[in-house]
């Protein structure tokens, strides 16, 4: 039985919290970019419906993963970091510019690079994950 101080956001937050500290690094990308998509939706659908305010925060908070994928790419272990190193920072300027002009169709193109992105990372850290029953 759960305490009346462990309310359902609470469980929430701490099963969250749980799973980003037990997450593997190939989980917490993919996790990173989850949310990404997330922000990006809900701000898209903000901007739409005219909440310029909630859409901006979204956006913000997309714009704070971008900068953290980049930053935490390893340029001296993977040739590639660098092109994605140059791709993030493409898609932080747009997201900026989606921001400050309030432009839905910026968001639009910008889910447009990310997906296939997230559906690259996904199948990596699957393939990086241990099967159990092996």
């Amino acid at each position: 039985m759960t305490s009346p101080a462990m309310t359902s956001p609470a469980m929430r937050a701490r099963y969250l919290a749980d799973a980003v500290n037990t997450a593997s690094p190939a989980t917490l990308l993919v996790m990173l970019y989850d949310r990404l998509l997330i922000d990006l939706a809900q701000a898209e659908a903000a901007l739409v419906d005219g909440n310029r305010a909630t859409g901006s925060g979204h956006l913000m908070h997309a714009q704070e993963i971008v900068i953290e994928l980049r930053t935490s790419l390893r340029m001296d272990v993977w040739d590639g970091a660098v092109n994605l190193a140059k791709l993030y920072g493409f898609l932080l300027q747009e997201l900026i510019a989606a921001n400050v002009r309030a432009d839905p169709g910026k968001i639009r193109d910008c889910r447009a690079i990310i997906e296939p992105l997230v559906s690259a990372w996904r199948e990596a850290a699957l393939s990086a994950t241990p099967d159990p029953t092996a």
